[in-house]
Parts: C-alpha cells; sequence; structure tokens
C-alpha cells in the first residue's frame, strides 16, 4: 500500500494516533495492541490510517497474517519509542509528587555537601511527608523570580537583604589529617613551615574573600608586628615560609585534600571534617563572613517551609554552641 497525500501536512500528529502506532509496532499485530490499548480492533486500524495519511507515507505492510514495517515505520517508531517512553516517566513523577508537600533551596555546593546534607536525615526522619530540593550553586538566585523557597548564602552583613537570618558566623583554624601529624607534628605555628597549606585559589580575587588565606592568618600569627619607621619591630614573631602551596576551587577540595594528608589546610571549623584533627586550637581566627538564611517572601507561610526553616534555625543554633558563636541570630556582625 502506497499513500501519495494530495497536500503534505505540517501540523503535528495526535498522540492517540501515535500511541497506537507504537502499540501496533511493538506486538506487529493489531489485535494484541487493541487488547494493550482497550481499543477495538478496527479503531486500532483506523487511528493507523489517519496517522499514515498524516505522515504521508506507509507505516506498515499488512500481509494475510502479519504485519511488517515500512522504512519510514521503523524511523517513526525509533523517534516515537524514545518520545513516550520520556512523556510517560514524566507524567508518572508528576503524578506521584502531586498533592506531596515539598521545600527547595538554593546554596553553594561546597555548603550544601559539608554542612547540610549531613544533618537532613534529621529532617527526613521527623519529616517523612516533605520533599527536600536542593539547588546547589555557586551563583546568587533571585528569589522573587526563581522556583525556590530559600536561599542559604554566605556573605558580609552589607551584601544580604533586608529580613536575612543570622544563622552562624565561623572561625578559621588550620586542620590536618592524623596520618599527616605523625610524621610532621604540629605543636607550634613554626611548625607549619615543613608542610604543604592548602588554600582557595581565588580567595585574593575580593576583599572580603582574603579573610580566607593562610596569608592573613600568618599575619595575624606569625609575622612581625609592624614598627614606626627607624624603630625596631615590637615583635620578633618570624616569618613563616611552607614548603609549598596546594590550591583548589571548592571547600570540599581542598578538605579532601587534607583528609588523604596532602597539607594543612585553613577551613571553617563549622565546616571542617570529622577525620580532620585542630592541630593549634589556640590559633583561630574570626572571619568577617557569615552565614544566612533568606526566605522567599512568596513561601515563608507555607507550613512546610516554615517546618523546614525552623528545623535549620536548630541545627545553626547547635553549630554556633560547638564554635563558641557569641552574636544572636538577629545581630549584625560588625566588620573592622
Amino acid at each position: 500500500m502506497s499513500l501519495t497525500p494530495r497536500h503534505p501536512r505540517t501540523r503535528p500528529i495526535g498522540m492517540g494516533h501515535l500511541r497506537a502506532f507504537e502499540a501496533v509496532a511493538r506486538h506487529l499485530n493489531f489485535r494484541a495492541a487493541a487488547e494493550e490499548l482497550s481499543l477495538t480492533q478496527s479503531a486500532v486500524s483506523r487511528q493507523i490510517q489517519s496517522l499514515e495519511d498524516e505522515v504521508g507515507a506507509s507505516l506498515f505492510l499488512r500481509h494475510t497474517r502479519a504485519v511488517e514495517l515500512t522504512s519510514a515505520g521503523s524511523m517513526l517508531l525509533r523517534a516515537a519509542g524514545t518520545a513516550l517512553e520520556r512523556v510517560d516517566n514524566t507524567v508518572r513523577q508528576i503524578r506521584q509528587s502531586a498533592g506531596r508537600k515539598s521545600v527547595a533551596i538554593t546554596t553553594w555546593a561546597s555548603f550544601a555537601s559539608m554542612w547540610l546534607i549531613p544533618r537532613l536525615e534529621a529532617f527526613q526522619r521527623d519529616h517523612p511527608d516533605i520533599d527536600i530540593r536542593i539547588d546547589a550553586t555557586d551563583s546568587a538566585v533571585d528569589l522573587a523570580t526563581a522556583d525556590v523557597d530559600m536561599a542559604l548564602r554566605y556573605a558580609v552583613p552589607q551584601a544580604v537583604p533586608p529580613g536575612a537570618v543570622r544563622l552562624f558566623g565561623e572561625k578559621l583554624t588550620p586542620v590536618a589529617s592524623p596520618w599527616l601529624l605523625q610524621s610532621h607534628p604540629i605543636r607550634r605555628i613554626e611548625d607549619l613551615a615543613s608542610c604543604s597549606l592548602i588554600e582557595a585559589g581565588d580567595a585574593h580575587r575580593t576583599r572580603h574573600l582574603e579573610w580566607l588565606t593562610w596569608q592573613r592568618w600568618l599575619d595575624h600569627f606569625a609575622g612581625p608586628e609592624p614598627a614606626p619607621r627607624g624603630r625596631k619591630a615590637a615583635s620578633s614573631k618570624p616569618r613563616l615560609n611552607p614548603q609549598r602551596w596546594l590550591y583548589f576551587n571548592y571547600a570540599q577540595q581542598i578538605v579532601q585534600a587534607a583528609v588523604i594528608g596532602q597539607g594543612v589546610a585553613l577551613v571553617a571549623e563549622n565546616l571542617a571534617s570529622g577525620a580532620l584533627v585542630e592541630p593549634l586550637p589556640h590559633a583561630r581566627i574570626d572571619s568577617p563572613l557569615v552565614y544566612w538564611l533568606v526566605m522567599a517572601p512568596r513561601s515563608e507561610h507555607r507550613p512546610e517551609v516554615k517546618a523546614f526553616a525552623d528545623w535549620l534555625l536548630g541545627q545553626a543554633a547547635a553549630t554556633r554552641e560547638a564554635i563558641g558563636d557569641v552574636p544572636d541570630p538577629d545581630t549584625v556582625d560588625q566588620i573592622d
């Protein structure tokens, strides 16, 4: 059977016709396809004929007791099979999530993997009916337009919008693996000279991120005190030159490198891995950067969003206590 349409059609084909075609092509039998679709055999035959008319080519070779795909039918089956499977999977997901409560959070990848995700199990255990979606991105998301309910941000107080809630600050501290400390004991700041020091490669690009650098820490603890011209320095603290430097782009890379013993990292105490040791607990330095919770105005009154925010504030309170972060969440930090 050969079809030569008088006027080639350009409109999209009907989904019902396409599903009938896929069933017949899969079974190579009109009767089996009709039973699967809960239709009569004649109804399926009419749908296939209509589809062939719309496509403008024969899709099947109809023999007395068999059906065979034409070359055009084989081409359409390859496309239709994949497309229908994707549609069915998407509809299945929509049906499963319909009516369920969910909370969408945007934050940066390092904070998500090192602080938020390890704590999520407790919330999911207490709230099994609430789904959590984490959008991990290093770019700031506009809460007025994005499909998220809250943002967890890392910034100085002047850079966050009104209404942002302070979660906790941070204290930077040297950390290392126990294995590294066995071969390179660190009891004094001067002992760091025999180690590799690990830090973020882009930390020197902005003024505030410079607070996260070893140079800032070394200037504070190991550098000589400045003195007026012509006078002797007030302190004899030596300059410290480490064995080498290692630079990474992300905080989790820095921590991972420290965990496997590649060097000593300067990280926020609240983000340090449990596999790391703080060899110089007396040598912590405060950072002006703070962790914040910012709520999307359209979402803050939803019960599930409020439940997650309350849980998050409880986790932040525990972190503040663990690191000795004194300010109350409503207190605005001041920067020197």
